[in-house]
């Protein structure tokens, strides 16, 4: 997929540099002990999880997210399914964590990425693309229509061939993949969840911390990733995940400045 770009605002690039500057410091706070690394998990498995999944429609409660994570509790009154997205996206996570530790990455690992977000739940799509039409109701109430499954295979590989070509900053890089991802749709649900843990994957191969898409900014982002498919224009898009990646690095930050990790 070509993507012709903008130049971008100012006020996009002087974000972009400051979160650089930013992860500089948290950079000259490296090696983080066991201990750190372990409580930072934790508290990043349990915010990521409960906001990809409540962007997609999950009742489950921030509360009732780290209950399930961290205690393995079942939750009175809440469906099998939206226990097993909360389970399933906490191997997911730990999963490209792994996967970070590589440079590359395949069409084997977005498949198998999308195939713990569905398991238990789709397994007969689980890590499968999808063999028909599918669409998805805009804002404005009409619908579009994605890629013909017939021309997925094609679309997927040239994705990934963009995706090991693309030479932008890192997170430009990562929001361009999560956009073109969601814009050829190739799975027949989990895409979003798919699109931001590729996302977060790219972004922990560079040393950033993973960006969190809260569900409080659903509206905000659903409509710059849309302004993006329908004119073609990215800067908000990409406003949206830098901003979500400066306020990650706060985090780090202020938590080990806390020394509540």
């Amino acid at each position: 997929m070509n993507i012709e770009y903008l130049t971008m605002q100012d006020s996009l690039i002087e974000l972009m540099k400051q979160i650089d500057s930013k992860k500089a410091i948290l950079d000259s706070k490296r090696p983080f002990s066991h201990e750190q690394l372990v409580r930072i998990k934790r508290i990043f498995d349990v915010d990521l999880t409960y906001n990809s999944n409540a962007i997609e429609g999950s009742t489950m409660t921030f509360n009732e997210t780290k209950l399930v994570l961290n205690e393995g509790l079942t939750i009175g009154g809440k469906k099998l399914n939206e226990h097993l997205e909360i389970i399933n996206h906490k191997y997911a996570i730990d999963f490209i964590e792994e996967l970070s530790k590589n440079n590359v990455i395949t069409l084997r690992d977005i498949k198998d990425i999308h195939g713990l977000i569905l398991r238990g739940i789709d397994d007969k799509y689980a890590g499968k693309f999808r063999d028909t039409i599918v669409g998805v109701r805009l804002s404005d109430g009409s619908i579009r229509n994605f890629i013909d499954p017939l021309q997925l295979d094609a679309a997927m590989q040239e994705f990934i061939i963009n995706l090991s070509n693309n030479h932008e900053h890192s997170i430009i890089k990562a929001a361009l993949a999560h956009y073109e991802f969601v814009t050829i749709h190739p799975f027949i649900d989990g895409n979003g969840r798919t699109a931001r843990l590729l996302m977060n994957l790219i972004l922990l191969q560079n040393g950033y911390p993973p960006a969190i898409i809260r569900v409080a900014n659903r509206a905000n982002y659903i409509l710059a990733l849309e302004t993006a498919q329908n004119d073609n224009q990215l800067e908000k898009f990409y406003q949206v995940i830098c901003q979500a990646v400066d306020e990650s690095i706060d985090s780090y930050l202020l938590m080990l400045e806390q020394e509540i990790i």
